[in-house]
């Protein structure tokens, strides 16, 4: 059985929702409240991957672990590569990382449980999530970013091809097409312990750098990428996932308790 750890990277920097990881959500913060449903859920140690003091010092209120990490790093996945180079220098302790984003607070963790499995089965460096696209609109806009797979009929799990903010893969002839679904990418990631370092230690990717989708940095230098497609992520369906303006942090008021 594999050694787990799940890295909750966290900051306090948001321009749209500021100090929005300690924010009061009905008695507990946004950060205590993701720590929570990760604990109740994935096995494993889990450790908080913190760019400023206050967040190390909440932490150790509701008896969390917490790593400071440098502030200035640019990505929630370095981190985590860097709070794990910390706790496990060596990288011989951890077999998998799961990076759960510390302003998940509605995000089901037990989404990670099927992507351990797949990283297990498959030996893949990255396992990863999508949903099925219901609005063409949605396929359409580019923040809403698509995966490119070829995913069998009947099947939920394949390898990623490619990741982009087009609207892709294109229908050359409808009535042929046996496949017509568009898969919304859910930045969600479980990595390899030694897939997770290495990817960090690569350069900003060509396509990466085009896209502004740092997964593609992955693709270009030969790493595996495989994903699940799932139904819901969600804790509370009326609730947004993840909260990233006050008129979200108001819905997450009236729904999470």
């Amino acid at each position: 059985m594999s050694n787990v750890i799940t890295m909750i990277p966290v900051r306090m920097a948001s321009t749209r929702l500021p100090n929005k990881p300690l924010l009061d959500v009905n008695g507990k913060t946004v950060l205590q409240r993701v720590y929570e449903n990760v604990k109740n859920c994935v096995p494993g140690d889990i450790v908080i991957a913190a760019g400023d003091k206050v967040l190390v010092d909440e932490a150790q209120k509701f008896g969390a672990t917490a790593i400071l990490t440098d502030p200035s790093l640019p990505s929630g996945t370095d981190r985590i590569a860097a709070a794990l180079k910390e706790i496990d220098p060596n990288g011989s302790k951890y077999d998998i990382v799961v990076n759960f984003q510390g302003d998940g607070l509605n995000v089901d963790p037990k989404v990670n449980l099927d992507l351990i499995d797949i990283i297990e089965k498959s030996d893949c460096d990255i396992a990863t999530c999508g949903m099925i696209f219901k609005n063409r609109e949605d396929i359409d806009n580019p923040t809403m970013v698509k995966i490119v797979m070829g995913l069998p009929e009947g099947e939920t799990e394949a390898r990623c091809l490619y990741f982009t903010r087009a609207a892709a893969p294109f229908i050359r002839d409808p009535q042929k097409c046996k496949n017509h679904n568009f898969y919304h990418h859910i930045g969600i990631y479980v990595y390899k312990a030694s897939s997770l370092q290495k990817f960090v230690s690569l350069p900003v990717g060509i396509l990466e750098e085009r896209e502004a989708l740092e997964q593609l940095r992955a693709l270009e230098n030969g790493m595996n990428i495989r994903a699940k497609i799932v139904d819901n992520i969600k804790l509370v369906d009326e609730a947004p996932a993840d909260i990233n303006t006050p008129e979200e942090y108001q819905t997450a008021l009236k729904w999470i308790k």
